[in-house]
């Protein structure tokens, strides 16, 4: 039957009808192969375009593609968002890159210097202050747990951990302008870390820095209260970064006293008409610990488990693809895009318009139908009010308020400290190309120096997502890739 006979008009599914028609295409064999190859992703871009590569010795076309031979007419490509609660496949990706990238800091490998396990390392936690008391699971120096102020003991899934035990008396002003601010305060630390390691060595700053490079890479998460902190992997190396060994006297010791002295000299001072002056500060709570440069991740004792290169990229690109919802919030913006959260738009006239998308609110979303608790709309409120005081306009607060305020990068790296994450990709794409060589060379084509080839492109963007039919091919993948890690992780064969 052709495709222009079919009449799906009493199918009521909307994807199993799209999927039938799907299934008439000249090539559906080539639907399903552009799904499979996403593996799994949520919300895949839409391309329209088209790529040629030649060989500009003999003008030969060596590559040659086009959208429009698509049975759909479009290319799907993967979406690369590195939230977990956006896409759990392209954070997959992204985790694997970022546990590859610190660990190549920790113990070589990706264009770095095997004795790199030899430097000193620290695995640093850095907290924010406490803007008041708020529920929590607390414990004695001993390890026992203890009520908490409010006199219960909560278990570790409770609501209200997290949560302020007196919500009026809760600074929330503060509490959003040190989420808005912590990117700039880490700045500040790498900074007063260098000089208070100066300072404890005896040498001006030029004479540690021409003997010592300190390199890191840190990633933030969000505590249960709506706060980040940040946990970081720092090293010392030699002058010439990684290749290089430190001096003898930059040792552990050095480092961990130096972070101490940073903490408590790094420091914003905030001011504003509207609520006076604010210093902002690090928490007094941090932790410094070592990073064994053999270790196996057991415990060393009854009580401590050894920081080892694996356990801490492991632990750094988990938290790497998380976002605020682990708080509590939402993962989606909720600033009105037609008017950019300001609640006008322009008119024809050049006055001031009431945007008709949000009706003047500037939200996307209103923040009282939010289904989230009343702590984390209140840091949200405050966000919002706060971004439209005129001093505070440039952090653009109403943008980030689903973020709680924070606005910085959620994992960042020193340039030293080992590969980057466009090195990985670039490795993928080298390792496609390959295998595209190889199948060309099968088909009788004669072999290329990909290093002289020239390619040229044109691509636009559609939309974003898949049709009905292809969501429901995209399940089916996503099913069999859980079913197959699922029987990997039991020793089960998977067929």
């Amino acid at each position: 039957m052709r495709r222009r006979d079919l009449d799906l008009r009493h199918i009521i599914n909307p994807g199993l009808r799209d999927l039938i028609e799907l299934a008439n295409t000249h090539d559906f064999d080539r639907v399903t192969e552009q799904v499979r190859h996403l593996r799994g992703c949520t919300r895949p871009v839409n391309l329209h375009g088209w790529t040629v590569t030649t060989d500009p010795a003999t003008a030969e076309v060596v590559r040659s593609y086009r959208s429009e031979d698509e049975p759909s007419g479009r290319l799907l490509t993967t979406c690369g968002n590195r939230r977990a609660s956006r896409c759990p496949a392209c954070s997959r990706v992204y985790a694997a890159d970022t546990y590859h990238l610190i660990k190549a800091g920790l113990s070589g490998g990706k264009n770095v210097a095997e004795t790199v396990r030899n430097h000193p390392r620290a695995f640093v936690t850095l907290t924010a202050p406490s803007f008041g008391p708020v529920h929590n699971r607390a414990t004695t120096n001993a390890g026992k747990p203890r009520p908490c102020a409010c006199g219960e003991f909560h278990e570790e899934d409770a609501p209200e951990l997290g949560t302020p035990l007196n919500p009026a008396t809760y600074d929330y002003t503060g509490a959003v302008l040190w989420n808005a601010h912590a990117g700039q305060l880490w700045a500040r630390f790498t900074t007063y870390l260098r000089r208070a390691l100066a300072e404890q060595l005896g040498m001006t700053q030029k004479a540690l820095n021409a003997a010592l490079r300190v390199s890191f890479a840190k990633v933030a998460e969000y505590q249960k209260r709506g706060l980040v902190h940040f946990h970081a992997v720092i090293r010392f190396d030699g002058p010439d970064g990684h290749t290089t060994s430190p001096p003898p006297w930059a040792t552990f010791d050095a480092l961990s006293a130096a972070v101490g002295l940073a903490v408590e000299r790094a420091r914003l001072t905030v001011e504003s008409d509207a609520i006076g002056e604010r210093v902002i500060t690090w928490g007094p709570r941090y932790k410094v610990d070592a990073i064994s440069a053999l270790g196996d991740g057991e415990l060393t004792d009854a009580r401590v488990a050894e920081y080892t290169d694996a356990k801490v990229a492991g632990y750094v690109a988990k938290y790497a693809t998380k976002s605020a919802e682990g708080s509590g919030t939402v993962d989606r913006t909720l600033m009105c895009r037609p008017c950019q959260g300001r609640g006008y738009v322009r008119g024809p006239d050049h006055f001031h318009d009431r945007c008709a998308d949000c009706e003047g609110t500037g939200q996307a979303e209103p923040i009282n139908a939010l289904p989230i608790q009343q702590h984390v709309r209140q840091m949200i409120r405050t966000a919002w009010a706060l971004g439209h005081l005129p001093e505070f306009a440039h952090l653009k607060l109403w943008k980030w308020a689903h973020m709680l305020g924070f606005r910085g990068h959620f994992s960042s790296k020193s340039r030293a400290y080992s590969t980057t994450l466009g090195a990985l990709r670039d490795v993928r794409r080298a390792w496609r190309l390959a295998q595209a060589e190889a199948a060309r060379v099968r088909a009788g084509h004669p072999t290329t120096d990909e290093t002289t080839l020239v390619t040229a492109s044109s691509w636009t963007y559609l939309s974003s997502g898949y049709r009905p039919g292809e969501e429901l091919l995209a399940a089916q993948v996503r099913h069999d890739i859980a079913h197959a890690e699922r029987a990997r992780a039991e020793g089960v064969p998977w067929l």
